[in-house]
């Protein structure tokens, strides 16, 4: 294996921990997983509510792309809960079995995941026990689509047949948002949900009807103020560099106005990747769509932190995707905090900047501090970049970062 694959080989294998918003370890469940769940829900329970997606029509998205949407029917949820209460039951009658009580510890879940004769719905569900199983998330993509009896019925027999759990999640489109009533959106958080993650991406109308959102900004902010005013958490997801190099200004700008009319209670930072298999690259192809560079990036994620004004929202930035990891905080009092963070990076040098930027997309740095804890890798990253360039010069290292960025979609 040459410099250049051992190099890579070390980097992905570090990032494995940081693989985005997949599930693959639920991909085959009884109990109906999807293939997409937050980063924050990677912990959680996975119940497939909805298949798919109603909308589907997103650029940028490639997550439901060829498949078709459908409702599932209470009844064949209910189906899918009570499948996982017994997975649940049976692992725990394991634990009593070995002597441990029923508590779900190490020795539970490595005879459940060693053992051919467990599944994967066992192995999953053995893994959720583990973390304490508080929380679970309703997959897919709109789970508010629902009729409002429906899903309240379901949250009902959710929280019946496993009362310990603490926090109950979904997704859910603007769109979709804005056809239920405050009073709608209350029944359903008093059956059972706590927090709806909303893909805002953009405020800037003009950017959503480019990407084909099908939503407009105003909808977006009538939407989360329902959400907050029925009582449940909001979680409201922006995406760096959608504006590409023509409309990052105003994509950066109307975003944070959106926000500041919503206050959320998170802001989760996505930012945008556009590999072959996304509608988008069409457009990058064209010439239509100039994606941001790195630094440019920066500077959006600048404006964008700098003109959040007046809200309390918790903003994370979670995901391998984004530049700046420690881009994080609580409004307004760590807002210098994470202006900080952005500068930091824009003060390095050249070659600290590409050095740092292929060991954040190959998940091994997750702060411009790590150049200096680990000089191990920082001279590992150095020669690859030296590879590269006389492979290709500068161009071949820009490459290399975006197939190891978009590797994550």
């Amino acid at each position: 294996m040459n410099f250049y694959a051992i190099v890579v080989s070390s980097l992905l294998v570090q990032a494995d921990r940081y693989r985005g918003e997949f599930s693959p370890h639920d991909r085959k469940d009884r109990h109906g997983a999807g293939a997409i769940r937050p980063p924050s829900e990677a912990q959680s329970l996975l119940l497939r509510v909805t298949r798919n997606c109603p909308w589907n029509q997103c650029l940028f998205c490639p997550s439901y792309r060829n498949k078709k949407f459908s409702l599932r029917t209470v009844e064949e949820i209910k189906q899918d809960i009570q499948g996982a209460r017994d997975v649940a039951d049976d692992i725990r009658a394991l634990s009593w079995k070995l002597g441990h009580s029923g508590e779900i510890g190490h020795a539970v879940v490595s005879a459940v995941f060693s053992s051919p004769q467990y599944s994967e719905s066992y192995r999953s569900i053995a893994a959720w026990l583990y973390h304490g199983g508080f929380s679970c998330f309703l997959q897919d993509a709109d789970n508010l689509i629902m009729k409002t009896d429906d899903l309240v019925e379901v949250l009902r027999f959710l929280r019946e047949k496993f009362p310990d759990i603490r926090r109950v999640t979904t997704y859910s489109r603007s769109r979709t948002i804005v056809r239920k009533s405050v009073e709608d959106l209350t029944r359903i958080r008093e059956a059972g949900l706590d927090r709806v993650h909303v893909g805002l991406e953009t405020g800037y109308d003009p950017l959503l009807k480019m990407i084909r959102k099908g939503v407009s900004a105003a909808q977006h902010v009538e939407a989360g103020r329902r959400v907050v005013e029925a009582g449940m958490e909001l979680s409201e997801y922006v995406m760096p560099g959608l504006g590409g190099q023509d409309l990052w200004e105003p994509h950066a700008l109307a975003t944070a106005e959106a926000l500041n009319r919503i206050n959320p209670h998170f802001i989760r930072i996505r930012s945008l990747r556009v590999p072959k298999r996304v509608a988008l690259h069409e457009k990058v192809v064209s010439g239509e769509f100039h994606p941001q560079p790195d630094d440019m990036l920066a500077r959006e994620l600048h404006l964008f932190i700098e003109s959040l004004d007046g809200i309390t929202s918790q903003v994370t930035s979670d995901h391998i995707m984004n530049l700046l990891e420690e881009v994080a905080g609580k409004l307004p009092q760590d807002k210098e905090k994470m202006l900080e963070v952005i500068r930091r990076y824009q003060q390095l040098p050249d070659e600290e900047r590409l050095i740092y930027r292929i060991g954040r997309r190959g998940g091994a740095y997750r702060s411009t501090d790590d150049l200096e804890r680990n000089r191990v890798t920082y001279e590992k990253i150095r020669g690859l970049i030296a590879d590269l360039k006389h492979k290709g010069g500068l161009p071949e290292v820009e490459r290399f970062i975006s197939e190891l960025g978009d590797q994550y979609i």
